[in-house]
């Protein structure tokens, strides 16, 4: 990784120095998302406010963030070849993207499933039908415990997918399946999810600056 990407999480942990013994799996976390290649994607699931965080992340990932993230100069030019009334406003308002989809955001699927299935598994689903091996699950779960969450990535697993959680102190039942376990220090649900939107942050300015920095 570039020393600058480096450097982003050591400023986090400089702010929140608590989290020193992060350090390791949140440049873990950070490389395998800058790894994903343009057919991969990201997984997110949680409950309630970790819900939200998934869709906060999700949100930062898919456009820009601090940056731009032009798009390519070659699919620019296509363009004006194609419709060179919208080129510039494509070339002017577009950000590249690192695609992520928050699993719970899909209401009609979720609630589809709910109702027809095993509520327990709405999660495993989303990843049964849209996650491919070397795709990443991100697990949000400040008990570490959640039964949807703990079945998506029992499942995703199994189907070859990357799984980085987001917990409280204990890991609690994530720790043995997670790839990456980030569990900060509180087991109180309201601080645990203060100290994952941070983290969360920072890891979207590391794998922005890494993909699309200088």
């Amino acid at each position: 990784m570039k020393r600058n990407t480096i450097a982003i999480i050591d400023k986090l942990l400089e702010r929140k120095n608590e989290l020193n013994y992060l350090r390791k799996p949140l440049l873990e976390a950070t490389e395998i998302l800058c790894n994903l290649k343009k057919s991969e994607k990201i997984l997110l699931c949680g409950n309630g406010g970790s819900m939200a965080d998934c869709e906060h992340m999700a949100g930062e990932l898919n456009k820009g963030f601090k940056l731009k993230r032009k798009m390519e100069e070659k699919l620019f030019k296509q363009l004006k070849k194609d419709f060179p009334e919208d080129a510039e406003n494509f070339w002017e308002n577009l950000q590249c993207g690192i695609p992520a989809i928050p699993l719970g955001s899909m209401t009609a699927t979720c609630t589809a499933y709910l109702n027809d299935c095993n509520p327990e598994l709405v999660f495993a689903q989303g990843v049964f039908s849209l996650g491919r091996a070397n795709d990443v699950l991100i697990c949000i779960s400040t008990s570490g415990n959640s039964k949807n969450v703990l079945y998506a990535a029992k499942l995703a697993k199994v189907l070859g997918l990357k799984v980085i959680a987001f917990t409280g102190k204990t890991g609690g039942k994530l720790l043995p399946i997670a790839d990456v376990l980030l569990n900060v220090p509180s087991i109180e649900t309201y601080l645990v999810q203060e100290y994952h939107l941070p983290i969360y942050h920072s890891i979207c300015l590391a794998v922005e600056n890494e993909l699309f920095g200088e």
